[in-house]
């Protein structure tokens, strides 16, 4: 699946001028793809509400006490060891848990891919640990959803004040960009990403209406 083609690229420029600036400025962007919808998962939760760094510190260390990274490696695995990997114990409970409800057959991550979005949202999100910032994070960096935006990601949020020139982002505001990327909102949050990265800006937080 590419995400990234031309069709897309010229799709957004067409319909929004200034993040087709952007995308003439960064070029295509290379997906970090992890075709494991499981592996993904555990990653995202093991990454939730810390640092890019530590988040990849966290995961190295997971990798290495449960190789390979099954879900019954996981489910057999002792709670203090996945939390020795440098999490809270209640972290280490959430990544636990899912692997639980994946031996038992509660949660087919793979039946899940043949499902439209919204119902793999409803889905991941009656899992302990997985909000919906996680499971979209799941539809774009496995199952390679194409119009995925999250509100709930900090990132996504801080593009759009750069690219937008903004001092505050409003939720209205959001859908009305989000709407002009459909159908390729994936790609497009990959440029949102990227102008985030950029430094000499300071995050607004979203505003209630």
């Amino acid at each position: 699946m590419t995400l990234f083609s031309d069709e897309a690229l010229d799709h957004l420029r067409q319909n929004d001028p200034l993040l087709g600036k952007a995308i003439d400025r960064f070029g295509k962007i290379e997906m970090d793809i992890n075709p494991d919808p499981f592996a993904a998962l555990i990653r995202s939760i093991a990454g939730q509400q810390i640092s890019g760094k530590a988040a990849e510190t966290v995961w190295n260390r997971l990798s290495a006490a449960c190789h390979p990274m099954e879900a019954v490696t996981i489910h057999k695995t002792d709670l203090s060891v996945i939390q020795s990997c440098g999490m809270s114990l209640r972290k280490a409970e959430y990544i636990r848990g899912i692997a639980d409800r994946v031996v038992t057959g509660a949660l087919d991550l793979e039946h899940l891919k043949s499902l439209p979005d919204q119902e793999i949202l409803r889905e991941l999100t009656t899992c302990r640990g997985v909000g919906p910032w996680t499971a979209e994070m799941l539809l774009i960096f496995s199952y390679q959803r194409p119009d995925i935006v999250s509100c709930n990601d900090l990132g996504i949020r801080l593009g759009m004040v750069r690219l937008y020139g903004l001092e505050a982002l409003t939720k209205a505001q959001f859908q009305s960009y989000r709407e002009r990327y459909t159908p390729h909102g994936t790609v497009a949050s990959f440029y949102l990403w990227a102008l985030a990265n950029l430094k000499g800006v300071d995050f607004i937080e979203l505003p209630e209406n």
